[in-house]
């Protein structure tokens, strides 16, 4: 018999506290348990009715027959703490890669279904690739940039599935670029607008490679008022012109992105690259402010899983 009280305890008094929350704030979605027991290297997050369970690689050595026991009394603790059956529980396994692996297939199709989020609506996926279509730890900018949107021009670079363009666009964005350069996500995108209900006249899909985008966007004088750019933190896709490393090219990224932002406009710069620190130079050249304390959600016990800065012109 595995002994998983230690994990049980500690998710039934997570999720006591936080399904309170989550009703409170409209959300389908959101962390139950985020590492919390180092002895159970696993993040839970609830997607309406159903379980998306990560478990990381630690290296530790376990025989096969111990994992089974083990991960399927993990598995039985938490439908018992969250009503949720176990057919409803989708593990993945999280193993230190390199390049894209946060947008790697899985090889099953899975289902797609539908999350509420503080009154937008997403298309999800929790089988077909390694993450779900809608990073919950951006909720707190996604909704910054609603709150800030109205009347502005639009930009969202690195835009994955869309979801801060369908912020924008509910808090009254006039018009909007969503810049990503696979079919797959732009698709998924695409799907997210036409939930939201989301003029396509005015809120336009671009299939691009991000530098190559800056530069052609910048040669024929594009301006916004507020840009979101989230890159991923290495990409070596064959589709790109140019390899990505987030810390190598930040300036570039950065001045492209703000040579395209009109006076007195905001760009929201973010990463999860742990070991990342911003260059002197955009310190230097901008008016920089570090908001990633408060863009963090309450649910992450992770408070270092991105970064986040609000970036402006000088003077």
């Amino acid at each position: 018999m595995v002994d998983v009280s230690a994990f049980a305890n500690r998710l039934a008094k997570n999720y006591k506290h936080y399904a309170k929350w989550a009703r409170r704030n409209d959300l389908d979605a959101w962390r139950v348990y985020d590492r919390d027991v180092p002895q159970f290297p696993l993040i839970i997050d609830l997607y309406g009715s159903r379980i998306h369970l990560q478990e990381y690689d630690t290296g530790w050595q376990i025989e096969d027959s111990e994992y089974v026991e083990w991960i399927a009394a993990v598995q039985d603790a938490i439908s018992k703490v969250t009503g949720i059956p176990l057919w409803q529980i989708r593990l993945k396994t999280r193993r230190r890669q390199k390049g894209e692996s946060q947008y790697e297939k899985t090889g099953h199709d899975g289902e797609d279904f539908i999350v509420a989020e503080q009154g937008q609506r997403f298309v999800v996926n929790l089988d077909a690739y390694l993450d779900s279509g809608l990073f919950l730890d951006h909720r707190n900018t996604r909704k910054r940039v609603r709150d800030e949107a109205a009347g502005k021009r639009f930009l969202n670079l690195f835009a994955y599935t869309g979801s801060f363009t369908v912020y924008a666009a509910c808090g009254g964005a006039i018009s909007s670029e969503t810049v990503d350069l696979s079919n797959t996500y732009q698709a998924w995108s695409r799907r997210n607008f036409e939930l939201n209900k989301l003029d396509l006249e005015k809120h336009i899909l671009i299939r691009d490679d991000a530098f190559q985008y800056l530069e052609d966007a910048a040669f024929a004088g594009k301006q916004f008022d507020l840009i979101v750019m989230d890159p991923p933190s290495f990409s070596n896709s064959k589709k790109m012109v140019e390899e990505l490393d987030v810390q190598r090219d930040q300036v570039k990224l950065v001045d492209g992105a703000m040579r395209l932002l009109a006076p007195g406009g905001t760009l929201y710069f973010s990463n999860n690259l742990r070991t990342f620190t911003l260059d002197d130079r955009l310190a230097a050249d901008y008016a920089v402010q570090d908001i990633s304390t408060q863009s963090v959600p309450e649910d992450f016990r992770n408070k270092k899983i991105h970064q986040c800065w609000r970036i402006r012109h000088s003077g």
